[in-house]
């Protein structure tokens, strides 16, 4: 057997080293004017006004939903789809996160069952773009107008992914995007929070650092002082300069990365198309797919194994497999603090059974694309009933 395929690897090159250690040589290694680089290449990238760095993309969200003026007791529709993060920030503000079921095609939240949701306690939407492929946001801001919602975008898995030839980042009041160390581009954690609104960003700079009013790292240079005030009770959210410097090298290489996971993906279908125990995800017409994830279903009718069975098999066979996701509403704390119960959410409880996610990622070769294909192949075969 061959050495192991994680699910999930970084492609960290000479360059990202390069300017990481320049950062380090510079003296300036929390947030300071690499930060300011990287947040205004980032917006230059996807064509937005205003890019703020944080920490991570669950920071990112929270500081959206304080901005956009989310308070106790209001709710905000999200998909039940999705990770925790996207339900979590929610509670911050002791607001309720109000689940919706996914298509069953392609595990974005359920557009058509969006405003049976809505009520006068409604604030926001939070549409989630599964594995990097956009939702419907043309119908998501028709409701949104409809009923005077904010919209903010759960981009973590969709740069660069475009909606209808315009690149996602500027549709929603904010949108917020995730560089985890398993996303299309990585600081190892970090997220960045962009808009078009000069108020919310504004909201957004001075929450991130404590609530103070002015650029905090500028205190320590030439520019700055030693003055300064707390305006709000903010958080501790700031990226550093020794992250940004690593996302300002992976941002170069952000088309680069995409094209290779756009052939991986290719791979992948054009292989599993004429097996019947597989489907393979559904792109829609509307836009493209940054492909962050590669999710297969397994018609468990025709196998012998369920998914579990399944990817302990591809593990001995020494490849890594995960499940995006565990549905928020399967989950004991969404149970016992909402009430949510399976039945309410009927496609996402029965695919959730059937869900894989393949490696697929940059730093895989050719071979390891064959040998996970060979592998698939070879485990449904031997496990046909």
């Amino acid at each position: 057997m061959k050495s192991f395929i994680p699910f999930s690897l970084p492609l960290i090159e000479e360059e990202e080293k390069k300017d990481v250690l320049d950062a380090l040589d510079s003296g300036w290694i929390t947030t300071g004017p690499r930060v300011k680089q990287f947040e205004k290449r980032f917006a230059e990238y996807i064509n937005c006004k205003n890019a703020i760095a944080v920490n991570s993309g669950t920071a990112a969200l929270h500081l959206a939903l304080e901005a956009v003026g989310l308070k106790e007791g209001d709710e905000v529709i999200i998909p039940t789809m999705t990770f925790t993060a996207t339900g979590e920030v929610v509670t911050y503000f002791k607001a309720k996160p109000v689940l919706v079921d996914c298509e069953e095609d392609t595990l974005l939240i359920d557009v058509g069952k969006i405003e049976e949701k809505i009520n006068k306690k409604t604030k926001a939407i939070i549409p989630v773009h599964f594995g990097g492929q956009a939702c419907d946001m043309e119908e998501i801001l028709h409701l949104a107008r409809k009923y005077n919602l904010k919209i903010i975008e759960d981009a973590a898995h969709s740069l660069p992914t475009k909606y209808k030839s315009k690149m996602i980042g500027t549709f929603g009041d904010i949108t917020c995007f995730s560089f985890y160390a398993t996303k299309t581009i990585t600081t190892g954690e970090g997220g960045m929070a962009c808009t078009e609104n000069n108020e919310f960003a504004e909201r957004m700079k001075i929450m991130s650092l404590h609530g103070i009013n002015k650029d905090a790292w500028k205190r320590y240079n030439s520019e700055g002082s030693w003055n300064y005030e707390v305006i709000e009770g903010g958080y501790k959210y700031n990226m550093t300069d020794i992250a940004a410097a690593l996302g300002i090298a992976q941002l170069k290489k952000c088309n680069k990365f995409y094209r290779r996971r756009e052939q991986i993906a290719n791979t992948y279908t054009k292989a599993f198309k004429e097996i019947p125990e597989i489907n393979t995800p559904f792109v829609k017409e509307y836009g493209t797919h940054a492909w962050h994830l590669y999710v297969i279903q397994l018609d468990l009718a025709m196998l012998k194994i369920n998914r579990a069975q399944f990817i302990e098999k591809m593990k001995e066979n020494g490849v890594g497999c995960s499940v995006h996701f565990i549905p928020l509403h399967l989950h004991p704390y969404y149970k016992k603090a909402f009430g949510y119960e399976h039945k309410e959410f009927p496609v996402a409880t029965n695919v959730y059974e059937r869900i894989v996610s393949l490696p697929i990622y940059p730093k895989m070769t050719n071979q390891d694309v064959d040998y996970i294909i060979e592998n698939v192949k070879k485990i449904i075969k031997k496990n046909k009933r």
